[in-house]
């Protein structure tokens, strides 16, 4: 009955800890101002490399990230869900409304400015300028700037994880784009079908990724781990008669 008991204190112990840890550790705070338009056409590319926003899965619900939650390009294409912090601005939040944006550009710094008037994305500051249609679903345009609360969430997505391959003979450059799940690609491998095994891509800029293999005339697989340690496979997506400049989209998805 003791051990009973004991077993049942370790379980509520290490339940509440985990919870502590969870709801501490979910909502940040942060600002967000926004940027590209009203129809954001103005976001379109960008730092991570991807063209088109809507070819490549992410719409308008986008946003540049300041140097601190950039981190080099390897938050492309990771989600946050977005909530203006009425407790601060009251007069500025959509109050009940949130928004789940996914990391798209590179929100530079300003360092002839200080961090708390128009260098908003000075490091060490965590910022989000998102578009401006993405903005106006948390809070109102002559706002400019608001308070948030953000925390990391999965990404939705539909169809297949998306293959773009530029470059020349002897270095593919490939961007990875729609990837559902964390969102964040963290390792790639590329194989050939002459090839008997899989090479490691490396991060190029953004969500683009390099080999410098001939691979020319080879039906193309990629595997692709995300930041939370899933992977996928995507078993000949492109053809053997692929050619630079040209887009795949994959049977497999996060």
């Amino acid at each position: 009955m003791e051990k009973l008991i004991f077993s049942g204190l370790i379980m509520l112990v290490v339940l509440f800890t985990t919870e502590l840890r969870v709801a501490s550790a979910i909502w940040l705070r942060a600002h967000a101002t926004f940027y590209g338009g009203s129809d954001a056409t103005g976001t379109m590319g960008g730092a991570c490399g991807y063209g088109n926003l809507y070819t490549d899965g992410y719409g308008i619900k986008t946003a540049a990230l300041s140097t601190a939650l950039f981190n080099d390009g390897k938050s492309c294409g990771g989600c946050y869900q977005i909530v203006c912090d009425a407790s601060q601005v009251p007069q500025w939040c959509l109050r009940g409304t949130s928004i789940t944006i996914t990391a798209t550009n590179f929100c530079p710094p300003n360092y002839a400015l200080p961090s708390d008037n128009g260098g908003w994305c000075n490091p060490p500051r965590p910022h989000f300028d998102m578009s401006q249609p993405a903005f106006e679903t948390i809070a109102k345009y002559k706002a400019g700037i608001v308070p948030i609360l953000y925390r990391k969430v999965g990404c939705k997505r539909t169809g297949g994880i998306r293959f773009t391959i530029n470059g020349r003979d002897y270095f593919e450059l490939v961007l990875i784009s729609n990837v559902g799940g964390a969102g964040d690609v963290s390792r790639v491998w590329i194989k050939g079908s002459k090839m008997s095994n899989w090479e490691p891509m490396s991060r190029n800029w953004g969500a683009n990724w390099q080999s410098l293999s001939y691979l020319n005339g080879q039906s193309l697989s990629f595997r692709v781990q995300l930041s939370n340690g899933r992977i996928r496979t995507a078993y000949n997506v492109a053809p053997s008669t692929w050619r630079f400049g040209q887009s795949f989209i994959s049977k497999v998805q996060f």
